[in-house]
């Protein structure tokens, strides 16, 4: 494992010699704007069945994606309502993770056979640079084994994973709190399927322009 430490100054270098880690099938940690993720590229295969390995979860359980801008969408999703584009337009860049009809093309990793892809632009952090550089979707789900707490620093990573990954980007403890909130956004009626970072009450009040199922 490498670790390294991302500063402004050689936050650039570290991010572009990442992708290439990336695209050569490595399993990355990264802080998003709450925990830290690890990534992978979308659609590699071996990387991906190694990522669930590492993570010990459950392959019935979907994988979340990251990516740096709404023109990816088009690589893993099939088809976006006006809600789903109504929720992006308030809500991203932002710890609001949407469910939506994936591409046929897409892994069974990603999706577990629910033909649908869990996807969102993050907040300001080292994960939106990374994901805005890298031109493909990474997954992001948080650094740490099923069944244990969330990473908030590289030394929990670390602790966590050992070897077992290629590299962590070390840029400090992490805000922690509350993980992205999960919407199921494949229908005209909006669902809440976790309610995290983005509170009930302010989907609430933005129910006025998108139907939303609050039961």
């Amino acid at each position: 494992m490498k670790i390294t430490k991302v500063t402004r100054l050689n936050a650039e270098r570290v991010l572009h010699k990442t992708v290439d880690i990336l695209k050569s099938g490595g399993i990355i940690a990264y802080p998003t704007e709450t925990f830290y993720g690890l990534g992978v590229m979308y659609d590699l295969e071996a990387s991906l069945d190694r990522l669930y390995a590492v993570k010990q979860r459950p392959q019935e359980k979907p994988m979340p994606l990251i990516i740096g801008n709404r023109g990816l969408l088009s690589s893993i999703v099939d088809s976006i309502n006006a809600s789903a584009e109504s929720l992006m337009d308030r809500f991203w860049p932002g710890p609001l993770t949407l469910l939506l009809p994936a591409r046929k093309n897409v892994s069974r990793f990603i999706t577990a056979g629910t033909g649908r892809v869990a996807v969102r632009i993050p907040g300001e952090s080292i994960a939106l640079s990374l994901a805005g550089i890298t031109g493909f979707p990474i997954t992001a789900t948080s650094a740490n084994p099923s069944g244990l707490p969330p990473a908030e620093d590289a030394e929990t990573v670390i602790e966590y994973f050992g070897d077992a990954i290629d590299l962590v980007i070390d840029a400090g403890p992490t805000p922690g709190g509350l993980p992205s909130t999960i919407v199921d956004a494949t229908g005209d009626v909006i669902k809440i399927l976790r309610e995290g970072a983005i509170k009930k009450e302010s989907l609430l009040i933005f129910s006025k322009k998108v139907p939303f199922d609050f039961q």
